[in-house]
């Protein structure tokens, strides 16, 4: 596949397009993440970028080994993202969990 890719001049094309949906997938992660766990989630981001960069480091192949690097800095950039996530709830722009919100006020 790699040969094909590679003679048709197509590696970057696909390692922007799944740039792309990597990208595209992390935004609800992050969404959804801080609504059902909080901002802990932030920590499940960080082991999950750790591991991806261990495989980025470990895969030969180029295309995979751009794939899993753009996927561990994705992780580490939803650290950002979860941190003002939690901003935007708290302005109000996007809903809290009720289940959260009520822990707390006990």
């Amino acid at each position: 596949m790699a040969e094909f890719l590679s003679q048709y001049n197509l590696l970057g094309l696909v390692i922007g397009l799944c740039t792309f949906l990597i990208i595209g997938i992390f935004h609800p992660l992050v969404i959804k993440g801080e609504y059902y766990f909080g901002e802990k989630i932030k920590w499940v981001f960080l082991g999950a970028g750790i591991l991806f960069l261990a495989a980025t480091l470990m895969v030969e192949s180029t295309v995979a080994s751009a794939l899993l690097g753009v996927t561990a800095f994705s992780c580490f950039w939803s650290i950002h993202e979860v941190i003002e996530q939690v901003e935007r709830v708290r302005k109000g722009w996007f809903p809290a969990n009720p289940r959260r919100a009520a822990k707390k006020r006990q």
